[in-house]
């Protein structure tokens, strides 16, 4: 059984060969790899797992690759295997209006105001570590449709048929021959016009001005359809997640109806294409507690969740009891990890019935913190590979 096929089975409810998929939920936390360096980690597989469409610490953009993001997941791919994970190979697709140039805009003796990778305008205080939001990226129609012109001068600039063979045609070779899964993010249609508009205007939009989030989500649709299935047909992912993050401790920022107009119909006409060009799964990535959803989403098409976020009080016992056949990645509580083998032997015998239940790769319910140690992580992927043994056992 190769590594895809292994995810394919431990994914689709049935009993792989000798054990499950072990995998991590999410790429790793910069402070995490820099400590786990500090342990002893050899400094080119730490330094080499960077996320790069995140402007987090140590890690800025890599403007070779900002939309089409292929390369960056070769070191976290090393880095996982490294720890004893099964090879996942990660990609991006980033939206052609989701780049910027960091730049200085204002700066005074009291502060400086910058543009971000994202476009937004942030304002640092003398003295001060933290950045306070100053400007979006958008405010109007007016604002949205000269966004939309930078980006189609993107798209003619960054786009291109032989552009997107160069970034991702490589890893279909690898991925046939089954070494490693493939595993796909993208931004989603409650995502991206919270980014540009900033939260509070965001949630005030769905009702003040919903003609302006259609147009972004319409546009958003469009590249999807035009650009995104022409990546798809070269590597056919198996995981695509769209990235949301839609929900808070308290359950969901939107409603149901709100929910169906403005993210559930767009997953309606993009999920079936996203089948018919040969995606395994459709996942969602959303933090917080979003279980008023599931049906929801579950009749949009979608597939399965991640990361399940266990300390939002998402029980992936009891989703899985509601929901038999919801597939999972994630949900193994990271707050657990850090504390030892005792706690994750617990946490283990939590989730052990969906394991046995199939349709589910346990990971950490978001990326691992860097107050955990590499001994411990280590403990955790070295019983994650003899629990994943059972997988499926109950099929």
């Amino acid at each position: 059984m190769t590594n895809r096929e292994r995810e394919q089975a431990t994914l689709n409810f049935q009993k792989p060969e000798g054990r499950g998929t072990v995998a991590e939920t999410f790429y790793p936390w910069v402070l995490t790899t820099n400590r786990f360096k500090e342990e002893g980690m050899p400094a080119e597989i730490a330094d080499g797992a960077k996320d790069i469409t995140n402007n987090i610490v140590g890690n800025k953009a890599n403007q070779t690759e900002k939309y089409l993001a292929a390369e960056w997941g070769q070191g976290v791919m090393e880095y996982e295997q490294y720890l004893g994970f099964d090879p996942v190979r990660r990609i991006h697709f980033v939206l052609p209006f989701r780049r910027f140039e960091e730049k200085i805009i204002e700066e005074t003796p009291e502060h400086i105001i910058k543009q971000d990778i994202y476009g937004r305008q942030v304002l640092k205080n003398t003295g001060s570590d933290l950045e306070l939001d100053y400007k979006p990226v958008i405010e109007t129609m007016e604002d949205w449709e000269n966004l939309k012109s930078h980006a189609e001068k993107e798209l003619e600039a960054y786009f291109s048929d032989k552009q997107i063979e160069a970034a991702y045609g490589h890893l279909a070779e690898g991925h046939d021959r089954g070494d490693y899964s493939i595993r796909l993010n993208i931004e989603g249609f409650f995502w991206v016009p919270r980014e540009l508009l900033g939260i509070e205007a965001h949630m005030y939009a769905f009702y003040d001005e919903p003609e302006l989030l259609h147009a972004i989500n319409d546009y958003i649709l469009e590249i999807y359809r035009t650009k995104l299935l022409k990546v798809i047909d070269l590597v056919q992912p198996d995981v695509i997640y769209f990235m949301e993050d839609l929900s808070g401790k308290n359950g969901p920022m939107v409603s149901p109806d709100c929910f169906e107009e403005f993210v559930a119909d767009y997953y309606r006409a993009l999920i079936p294409l996203f089948k018919e060009h040969g995606v395994g799964n459709v996942f969602v990535d959303t933090d917080g507690d979003f279980a008023r959803l599931i049906p929801n989403f579950m009749d949009a098409g979608v597939d399965g969740f991640l990361p399940m976020d266990v300390n939002a009080g998402m029980d992936i016992v009891e989703v899985r009891k509601q929901f038999p056949k919801l597939k999972f990645i994630g949900s193994f509580n990271k707050l657990e990890i850090a504390k030892g083998p005792a706690a994750i032997d617990k946490e283990f015998d939590r989730i052990l019935p969906v394991i046995r239940g199939g349709g589910y790769i346990p990971g950490s319910d978001h990326q691992v913190a860097p107050s955990t140690s590499l001994e411990n992580y280590k403990y955790y992927i070295k019983k994650l590979r003899k629990i994943m043994e059972q997988a499926g056992a109950d099929l």
